[in-house]
């Protein structure tokens, strides 16, 4: 009995031992702690407590104590039971303010993964996504833009990730989303994982790679490997493939070498592979890289990683040459046996291209070309400089001293520009150096209790408005630096008044304004009195307006011998020169280099309010139109430099192309493409000697479409044109079109959906809706395009005097409603159009020119339009645009046996379930900034 009882209970034992070790290794696995370094946030979790990913095993937590602001949301009920992981069902909304910032804390200099996640779900009940509407809003990584989120046409299951590998500039990171008025923006989960410093070289901190496409090949059962299998957690898709592809496999391990850890491939990755049936004609692999309509190909460059081993039989012989985009990337390379070979080109980004690579097996190989993996990067430029620091911690003090929650303060005070925050003046000096805050205006805004230290303590601070609050006590005895305007009116602050502060203001060195305060009831005539400052005041004035009137007289002497116009050689305009160049890739001209090109400014070709253009020739023989700023408007032009930054950086074959500029103090000019057909105004209504064809101008009316459509839709921010007109559309001597004149252009600060502003734009062309609002959007060029093209079609300018005012398109109503629709059209056409292409024509111009911007269309949709009426005609141009000659073989080859060899990512690779997109940026419109 004892030995029986002993064996039971030993068995009894035994069984609560393996149930205790059992829930011992569940809980390693499902309920381990996160990595050391790793963040998952569950945007929008609607209860306070972190959980286990039953997927990943990783902890998600709420996003709470990282962002400000938002609304928490949920996917709609539909899409609830088809949700890929519990990180899809909800979603923090930002209906609110241009940008709104995730924190996340890092360590400063070090690299990191960060994944952001979006699904729309229908949450709000409005199916943005298939509404026909552009949701598009954008996301910045840090202070720079590093993608956007395009959803337009998408379903609404769709998940689409985002990822990019940055340096932490210091020890927070933030994700921003920015609203460009195109959709509320919203994000679903946020990821952070730190990356050894080994790694991916090429990342530092002026350069981010945002992810394309991460690929493994072979037989994979999963569509996404992910954590644990990589420890870092990035995606890696599995690549379909159909005959002739052939996978491999081998359960031998495959590493790198000690000593290369730049990238890390996991083993279980390389133990598979991909290459062609030996059976099959053909030698090559394509491997496609993701493509989406959004995706702006023509700027964007790629960095491709590629991970060879070599896992099959013993002693192969196989050997290949690795293209890009038609270029040899690597000859003759044999990938090691059982051992990781990854191959770049040192970090260099290569244009997009056709969108593949290649690999094509050499004479000398036996077996046909193999790959385990690729990564496909583009490039994300870090060339925004972040707030000074200090200024930054200042000021974050402030905000939680004042508890200023109501007050949108979100992400980097001062960068971008655009985003800067509210109140705040900030100085952005020409050299390499971090903004710093100059200016703080938080009058009025309902703060209480003792002045701020952070304040006095800011080096650059030169202005300083604190009235109209409910600040109390002393002001603290504290020795300001640059502090030259103080503005303490209207508070309930109480003296005395510090020595240090008091000295510099009887020493006229700070404007103390103290009036409204218990401290003037008590000690009026010694801090409060105006009498010495309005003294000062009128002596300034005495003094400084004869010096004003004559300065004035002597500078109207000087405009009448001024040489614009090559009316003068007597003035020295080189002594003149700014010494420091801007920051943009563009040719900076001398004074004197544009006198030799211009020929002593000879050839005048236009003029305008902005100063005259001139006909100019560079050394090799390139024609070129000189647009020089009248100097009577240098003072007042604030806006040049910044707008040669932002036109440096707009690229599109409908846009005319900026070569350089002149940065005189005396002389302020833009150098563009010289275009030999004039414009189209002067084509329409030069006379009868040259007609344009019914073809023809719907060409043209393209091509100025499709450079708006970029502006609108492509740069980020959006850039609105401003003054769209037929002088503003230049024709080449392929009579393609060329939007051109960006005088009157600004880039859409996307913490409004409109500019306001003073107005702009020509009479006849300007949206009617500005007068009542005095508000200028994207649709007001939709609307000045709608009369471009009503004079397309009718030879009419916009304003029509005789034998009565009319404005076009009333004029056009007018004609239609006495007779028919050919009463309208250009005589010089002598009836050879089509007449329903010319109904559809005229249905479009009348819908842009509405009087309402909502009930106008898009420059997408008057895009899209234009090509359905000219769809033959369309590709004709477009194949003759391109120049056979200079097509690449190995491009022709491509696109040739892309059907025969492997057919690339199927459309089960382009969804996760409900639809997650392939390629991890395949919905980003790069921009042209």
């Amino acid at each position: 009995m004892v030995i029986n009882f002993i064996c039971w209970q030993r068995t009894k034992l035994a069984w609560i031992l393996a149930l205790l070790l059992n829930l011992v290794m569940t809980i390693q696995v499902h309920g381990q702690p996160p990595p050391s370094g790793f963040i998952s946030i569950d945007c929008g979790l609607r209860n306070s407590s972190s959980y286990n990913d039953s997927t990943t095993g990783l902890w998600f937590n709420p996003d709470g104590g990282f962002v400000e602001g938002g609304t928490r949301k949920q996917i709609s009920q539909e899409f609830m039971a088809d949700a890929f992981n519990e990180q899809q069902k909800t979603m923090r909304s930002f209906p609110d303010s241009s940008r709104n910032c995730y924190t996340l804390p890092s360590t400063i200099g070090k690299k990191y993964l960060v994944r952001a996640m979006f699904t729309y779900g229908n949450y709000d009940g409005l199916n943005k996504t298939l509404d026909g509407s552009v949701f598009l809003f954008g996301l910045h990584i840090g202070v720079n833009f590093w993608g956007a989120v395009n959803l337009t046409n998408m379903s609404p299951s769709a998940v689409i990730p985002k990822e990019v590998l940055t340096v932490a500039p210091s020890n927070s990171l933030s994700v921003c989303l920015v609203n460009f008025g195109s959709g509320i923006p919203f994000i679903s989960s946020l990821e952070l994982r730190p990356l050894q410093d080994t790694m991916y070289p090429f990342v530092n901190s002026s350069v981010s790679i945002g992810v394309l496409l991460r690929t493994r090949f072979g037989n994979v059962t999963d569509l996404i490997t992910r954590y644990p299998t990589d420890t870092y957690d990035r995606f890696w898709k599995r690549f379909s493939t159909s005959y002739p592809g052939v996978n491999l496999y081998t359960t031998n391990k495959v590493e790198s070498l000690p000593g290369n850890n730049f990238f890390n491939i996991p083993s279980v990755i390389m133990q598979h592979a991909l290459t062609v049936d030996m059976n099959f004609s053909r030698s090559r692999i394509i491997i496609p890289t993701a493509t989406h309509p959004n995706l702006d190909t023509k700027s964007l460059h790629v960095l491709p990683i590629f991970h060879f081993a070599e896992i099959n039989g013993s002693n192969p012989n196989r050997r290949f040459d690795i293209y890009g985009n038609g270029e040899l990337l690597f000859s003759d390379f044999s990938p090691s046996r059982f051992q990781v070979d990854s191959m770049h080109q040192n970090g260099r980004f290569l244009p997009y291209g056709n969108g593949s690579f290649l690999m094509n097996k050499t004479s000398s190989s036996t077996l046909k070309p193999l790959i385990n993996a690729v990564e496909t990067y583009f490039l994300v430029r870090m060339d925004k400089l972040t707030t000074n620091s200090e200024d930054v911690n200042y000021m974050k003090e402030v905000k939680n001293h004042y508890n200023l929650t109501q007050i949108n303060w979100n992400g980097d005070p001062c960068s971008p520009r655009e985003y800067s925050w509210e109140g705040l003046t900030c100085h952005y000096s020409k050299s390499n150096q971090n903004p710093r805050i100059v200016s703080i205006n938080l009058s009025a805004s309902g703060l209480k209790g003792g002045l701020a230290l952070s304040f006095l303590n800011m080096v650059s601070l030169e202005n300083l408005d604190l009235s109209h609050n409910n600040l109390t006590g002393a002001i603290p005895d504290y020795q300001i630096k640059t502090l030259k305007i103080l503005d303490l009116s209207n508070n309930q602050l109480v003296g005395p008044i510090p020595d240090s502060i008091l000295r510099k203001f009887q020493a006229g060195l700070l404007d103390l304004r103290l009036e409204g305060n218990p401290v003037c009831s008590k000690f009026k005539d010694t801090y409060c009195s105006n009498k010495k400052k309005n003294t000062i005041q009128a002596m300034v004035i005495a003094v400084i307006v004869p010096v004003v009137l004559v300065s004035l007289l002597v500078l109207m002497c000087i405009m009448q011998k001024l040489c614009w116009g090559g009316k003068s050689d007597h003035e020295d305009y080189a002594m003149y020169e700014e010494e420091t160049s801007l920051h943009v890739d563009l040719r900076r001209f001398t004074y004197v280099e544009l006198k030799i090109i211009t020929n002593d400014f000879q050839s005048i070709i236009g003029k305008g309010g902005f100063g005259i253009v001139y006909h100019g020739k560079l050394e090799n023989g390139d024609e070129v139109a000189v647009k020089v700023l009248m100097e009577t408007s240098i003072a007042e032009s604030t806006d040049f430099l910044p707008e040669v930054e932002t036109l440096s950086k707009v690229h599109h074959k409908n846009l005319v192309t900026l070569k350089g500029y002149c940065q005189n103090k005396k002389c302020l000019a833009l150098i563009y493409d010289f275009m030999s057909r004039g414009n189209l105004q002067q084509l329409i209504r030069g006379g009868d000697d040259y007609s344009l064809k019914w073809e023809q101008r719907l060409h043209i009316a393209l091509d100025a479409a499709q450079g708006l459509e970029y502006l609108h839709e492509s740069c980020t921010p959006s850039i609105v044109h401003r003054d769209v007109k037929t002088p503003n559309i230049l024709l080449d001597k392929n009579l393609v079109g060329i939007i051109s004149d960006f005088g009157l252009s600004r880039a859409f600060n996307d913490a409004h959906t409109h500019i306001s502003t003073v107005a702009a734009g020509t009479l006849g062309y300007l949206d009617p809706e500005y007068h009542a609002t005095f508000q200028l959007t994207v649709k007001t060029d939709v609307y000045s395009f709608g009369i471009v093209l009503l004079e397309i079609i009718t030879g009419q300018p916009p304003v029509l005097m005789e034998p009565q005012t009319f404005h076009l398109p009333n004029w056009v109503r007018h004609k239609i409603a006495m007779g028919n629709i050919h009463d309208i059209v250009d005589k010089r056409l002598l009836d050879q159009y089509d007449a329903s292409s010319l109904q559809s024509v005229v249905d479009l111009a009348m819908n842009c020119v509405e009087n309402a911007a909502i009930d106008r269309p898009t420059m997408t949709d008057v895009v899209s339009r234009l090509k359905e009426l000219l769809p033959v005609v369309a590709s004709e141009k477009m194949s003759g645009s391109a120049s056979t000659s200079s097509m690449n073989p190995m491009d022709a080859e491509i696109r040739r046996q892309f059907q025969l060899t492997i057919s690339g990512i199927s459309n089960e690779e382009y969804s996760f379930r409900s639809g997650y997109t392939g390629g991890m940026s395949d919905l980003m419109p790069l921009s042209g900034r």
